[in-house]
């Protein structure tokens, strides 16, 4: 099939800024490139550091960029910007890329196109380019709640929700949908295997501390603020530490959030007891993982899959985590998942239970290690094909 991949606009194919999404897409065509399945085109914001990639040299994945930082494109955004709140479905700088993407998928013939993450662009679409269209979700966004709902999903030949649990969301438009297929996401599991553990003296910590791990953004939905605070009931128990590892906005912080102000507040009293790393490069992420002892992910919402669960079980850590949205399909059995009401009480106490039986958290790790091989990013390529062109038949 010849087939056109509509990324989010916002960052860049190949992965070079990182991005949950943009790494799937990248998985997707590393796949296609060694088997040769589909003529791919990929429509992508431009990134300097894109220049020269290797991937950029397939014969089946094509790549066509979108320069959105162009004196032209900050006139087109502004005039975006001052249109905002009418009827235009994304924001501006979204909008600009998409309007320019439109502008070349009209002039060229797909048997399908895959939108990333914003089904609303079906709408725009359908009037405009003959091609039977794919929304892959990596949130919930297509609902009952969701604006012009149905005629969004009546437009949509397929729907690849990255859970069970956003499959059924999109239930609530039809109880017998039969356009949804779930496949669970993946990462590159080598590189959690391969990895070296970060010296602990590196970050200020011992061989003889207990570690507890941390790494996503630092948003009041992920947890951290809970995990604090369930951190500071068990302050009394010797040598445990808290790794906080990541920062608020993927590395682009320049200056503390109202709520990271109010996360170092939280942790003044034990102060001595957390390190915070900040931002930290993904390629680092397995490592920095490696030297904990468990990790905790403590989501406060529905979270649609989480991919950081996958991390924690690749780098073989005995898990902590919250009965959230996605999560229970991804570590149901192999990890300690405890209920969000009374949230604080049920972390410590989960916590304290895995430091007290150091032969739990061996059998929970090696769980966690062959659990995660489930999840390395051959398969999810292999299974999103499959879904692909099942759905689309």
């Amino acid at each position: 099939m010849k087939i056109a991949i509509l990324t989010s606009g916002i960052l860049p194919v190949p992965a070079v800024q990182g991005g949950a999404v943009e790494n799937l897409i990248d998985f997707c065509l590393e796949y296609n490139d060694v088997h040769h399945l589909h003529d791919i085109t990929i429509y992508s914001v431009k990134h300097p550091k894109v220049k020269g990639h290797p991937a950029l040299k397939s014969d089946v994945n094509h790549y066509r960029y979108i320069d959105t930082t162009s004196l032209w494109a900050k006139l087109c955004k502004n005039l975006y910007l001052r249109k905002r709140g009418g009827d235009e479905y994304y924001h501006y700088t979204v909008e600009y890329f998409f309007e320019q993407a439109m502008k070349h998928l009209r002039q060229q013939s797909y048997d399908a196109i895959i939108i990333e993450n914003r089904p609303g662009y079906a709408l725009k679409l359908k009037d405009k380019v003959q091609a039977k269209f794919v929304v892959h979700q990596e949130n919930d966004y297509l609902n009952n709640k969701t604006s012009h709902y149905q005629e969004i999903y009546d437009s949509l030949s397929c729907i690849i929700n990255t859970s069970e649990y956003i499959s059924e969301q999109v239930k609530t438009i039809n109880p017998k949908d039969g356009k949804s297929q779930t496949v669970l996401n993946g990462i590159d599991t080598n590189c959690f295997y391969n990895a070296q553990p970060v010296s602990r003296n590196k970050v200020g910590l011992n061989d003889k501390d207990f570690v507890i791990v941390f790494s996503g953004r630092l948003t009041k939905e992920k947890g951290i603020m809970e995990l604090i605070h369930a951190i500071s009931i068990l302050r009394d128990i010797p040598n445990w530490k808290l790794l906080i590892v990541g920062a608020s906005a993927y590395g682009k912080d320049k200056h503390p959030t109202p709520f990271i102000e109010e996360l170092i507040k939280a942790t003044e009293s034990i102060k001595d007891k957390i390190v915070f790393t900040g931002f930290v490069d993904y390629k680092e992420i397995p490592s920095y993982l490696k030297m904990a002892d468990i990790a905790v992910v403590s989501s406060m919402w529905e979270e649609p899959f989480g991919l950081t669960v996958v991390e924690a079980m690749a780098a073989g850590l005995p898990l902590i985590t919250t009965r959230s949205g996605g999560i229970p399909e991804i570590c149901e059995g192999v990890a300690t998942i405890v209920e969000r009401n009374n949230i604080v009480d049920n972390l410590a106490s989960a916590i304290l239970d895995l430091y007290q039986h150091p032969e739990k958290r061996k059998q929970m790790a090696e769980a966690s290690l062959e659990r995660s091989k489930l999840f390395d990013k051959e398969t999810y390529a292999k299974n999103f094909f499959k879904a692909l062109e099942d759905g689309i038949q």
